[in-house]
């Protein structure tokens, strides 16, 4: 069995910026992964695959905070340095964000966290179809925004 602590310091900062691509929001992210720490604690003997666990509980966490508000585009402070990105994530951010909630999600768990689309289906509780249509229709967004 895996130390709680390990994996912390292993998966955190990766945890961080799936949080924050998916909300927009620094504190949003940090909210989501120490939430979903706090909640594998409680029953972390049990957890078979704690990166897969921790994954979804970001993912639900994020989309918990969405669903409560709206403002999470709006969020996003300018010139506040979140956690560090990858530079190819700071030059397609404005794109990204332009993309609905649904799409942007489905683009950054295929993309960064290689997640096969059904797969986010399950994450998001969304039938699958419907997943590769957001995944279609970003792509599409995308390209046109990049060209």
């Amino acid at each position: 069995m895996t130390d709680i602590e390990a994996v912390y310091r292993e998966q955190r900062l990766g945890l961080l910026r799936l949080g924050y691509l998916l909300s927009g929001s620094q504190d949003d992210a940090e909210d989501a992964v120490q939430s979903a720490f706090a909640s594998a604690q409680v029953h972390w003997e049990q957890i078979e695959e704690p990166v897969a666990y921790l994954r979804r509980a970001v993912v639900n966490q994020v989309k918990g905070e969405q669903r409560r508000t709206l403002r999470w585009a709006s969020r996003v402070v300018p010139g506040r340095p979140p956690v560090e990105l990858p530079p190819e994530v700071d030059e397609t951010w404005a794109s990204l964000r332009r993309l609905t909630r649904h799409q942007r999600t489905v683009v950054v768990l295929h993309y960064y966290a290689d997640t096969p689309l059904v797969e986010i289906a399950a994450l998001t509780g969304r039938p699958a179809a419907t997943v590769r249509s957001d995944h279609r229709r970003a792509l599409d967004t995308l390209r046109k925004a990049l060209s």
